[in-house]
């Protein structure tokens, strides 16, 4: 069966990781909407417990499997013929089927977006073991970017545990040697976090997160540090164009918090699949190879 799968041209393979890729951004709208709410019910349960307060029973603590999918509005639950990635939207008309209450085009969105990035990933790697773990940072990191876009939060939950998976596929290599990871995980933190200390310093204000530095760290022991600049420059052109077109949009005419990860995510899997030719690019342009 694996000799079959691993003899299927890249086409073929990457219509499985689409598919694939359509069932887990079912999944990761889940994440993305409640992950959130779970870590401010237990940062709720924690500040009650210091300050010596009694428990609130009006907050029901939820998980990534309860209470199962519902309408939002009506609350009738979702039967599994109503959950199918994109199909469900498309035959229900992007409506409850009990009240008609309109759901969120992005639902469906981040599954067709999860499903093309798997595709492109596996088309890209073919059927190898690093086609897999790119398939896995692909779901992490739409998942962190739309959290932060949220919710301005990247949560420890996800990034911490990706950044050592990071490090212990290097052992392998998967994707960078051991040093080349271990460096890259230090100074993707030390970038990001020499330059917040320079902007505090200068200005008094905080220019971006912690959980942006994390962000770094991950992407730096997933792929070495090479590939840091890179990400650095394109996310940084990134988040100043974007920036820009929100401040126009909300017509802002002073500052506005802008989450910085979705960038620094959209660098770090332009960097997973065409690092090399950007980093060989930067090397004739610049007259060094």
């Amino acid at each position: 069966m694996l000799e079959q799968l691993s003899a299927l041209p890249h086409s073929a393979l990457a219509s499985i990781g689409l598919l694939f890729g359509l069932l887990v951004g079912s999944f990761l709208n889940v994440v993305i909407y409640r992950l959130p709410n779970m870590m401010k019910y237990q940062w709720t349960v924690q500040s009650r417990e210091w300050l010596e307060l009694p428990p609130d029973d009006a907050i029901e603590p939820a998980t990534l499997s309860k209470p199962a999918s519902h309408c939002g509005h009506c609350k009738t639950p979702i039967k599994p013929w109503q959950n199918i990635p994109l199909i469900s939207y498309l035959l229900l008309r992007g409506k409850c089927a009990q009240c008609g209450v309109s759901i969120s085009l992005r639902y469906p969105l981040v599954e067709l977006l999860t499903g093309l990035l798997s595709a492109a990933v596996v088309y890209h790697f073919g059927w190898s073991v690093q086609a897999a773990f790119g398939v896995l940072l692909t779901w992490i990191l739409v998942a962190l970017s739309f959290i932060d876009f949220d919710h301005k939060l990247l949560p420890d939950d996800i990034v911490l545990p990706s950044l050592w998976l990071g490090l212990g596929l290097s052992l392998w290599p998967v994707f960078s040697q051991t040093s080349d990871a271990v460096i890259g995980a230090i100074a993707g933190y030390l970038c990001f976090w020499i330059v917040f200390q320079v902007f505090l310093r200068l200005t008094g204000k905080e220019g971006m997160g912690f959980g942006d530095f994390k962000l770094m760290a991950m992407l730096g022991a997933w792929l070495g540090w090479q590939y840091l600049p890179q990400i650095i420059l394109i996310s940084a052109l990134l988040g100043s164009i974007f920036g820009v077109m929100i401040m126009i949009a909300k017509k802002e005419n002073g500052e506005l918090a802008i989450p910085f990860g979705p960038y620094i995510a959209i660098a770090g899997w332009i960097a997973l699949l065409w690092g090399d030719q950007l980093n060989n690019l930067y090397l004739r342009i610049s007259g060094l190879s």
